[in-house]
């Protein structure tokens, strides 16, 4: 297999620079497993669970792998009990987004557990690296999922000239090796993938969900407004932000006629068919990436490619360059 070595690897225990994303409830055991096999880093995300499931999910991916990985905690909610088990479980790292608690970055420190911090925004960068962050992703406004709206080729080197010796990972439109060997070119350190991994065989989401981001084309992730009426609330101070997600008729209703959704019944229904693997046919997240995502593929060959085809996109614009 053609290697890709950064220091951020080292700091991470991981071979290769490309860290899966978290997906807030979502079922991705063995697709975190299965990224840690293949040289990279898998990650599991909390949200909305509760801690007796997280524990299993925690047990049965240590069973799975001995390589490092990460457990993802966010602002929506944050569930202070979950996230203090998570440091008794002690994983290589916790990732957190939507807010920079800093207090919550020292209490992993103090238990040796390092900080991985998605900004959205410069400010938010700026925060990170005060409050001691270990790594910083900067996710474009292209990401699916919560985020902001500055584009990724803008928002990664400004976060990298302030982040200093931090290491950055770039997210947002990245899908494949040339992405990756843009995050490079703009001084980061690898990459966070989410929506390619989506469109996984080990993903544990409803065939049709794939099916919808494959089919899908960049324009069809949009930014969901209103999705206060539907999602829970932010439990820390957050910046500005919208989710991404292929539409349905939850996204136009939210658009269209926001005052005919009730929260108080459509938050609970929407979060149950979450949990029961329904997701998809209300907010089916998903990046502007869809339209680089052709297939279906297991999660080592997605990790190969995109390993492969970075190293040929900067052999290629190596010898571009002519003196």
């Amino acid at each position: 297999m053609t290697t890709l070595r950064t220091p951020v690897c080292d700091l991470l225990g991981i071979e290769v620079p490309i860290v899966c994303a978290p997906f807030g409830p979502l079922e991705e055991v063995e697709l975190a497993a299965a990224v840690c096999a293949a040289g990279g880093m898998g990650s599991l995300g909390t949200a909305v669970r509760p801690l007796p499931e997280l524990r299993e999910q925690w047990r049965r991916l240590r069973e799975l792998t001995d390589r490092p990985f990460a457990i993802n905690h966010t602002s929506r909610p944050l569930n202070e009990e979950a996230f203090e088990a998570t440091l008794d479980f002690a994983p290589a790292a916790v990732s957190f987004h939507l807010s920079v608690p800093a207090d919550h970055i020292k209490r992993a420190h103090d238990r040796g557990v390092a900080w991985i911090q998605q900004v959205m925004t410069l400010r938010q960068a700026e925060e990170a690296v005060a409050a001691g962050a270990d790594v910083i992703v900067a996710q474009g406004g292209e990401a699916g999922g919560h985020g902001g709206w500055v584009g990724t080729m803008v928002l990664v080197p400004q976060v990298v000239d302030v982040a200093g010796r931090v290491p950055v990972l770039a997210a947002g439109g990245i899908a494949d090796g040339r992405g990756l060997a843009a995050a490079l070119t703009l001084g980061a350190q690898g990459a966070l993938v989410g929506t390619r991994f989506l469109a996984s065989e080990e993903m544990r989401i409803a065939e049709e969900w794939k099916r919808m981001i494959v089919s899908a084309g960049a324009e069809d992730a949009v930014k969901v407004v209103n999705s206060g009426r539907v999602l829970p609330p932010y439990t820390l101070p957050v910046p500005p932000n919208e989710p991404r997600a292929l539409r349905t008729a939850l996204v136009e209703q939210l658009a269209r006629d926001p005052e005919s959704i009730d929260p108080a019944e459509a938050g609970p229904r929407i979060v149950a068919a979450v949990l029961e693997g329904r997701g998809h046919e209300y907010l089916p997240f998903c990046g502007q990436s869809a339209g680089l995502v052709r297939e279906i593929l297991p999660a080592e060959e997605i990790v190969r490619r995109m390993v492969e085809e970075a190293v040929e996109a900067l052999s290629a614009a190596g010898r571009a360059v002519v003196a």
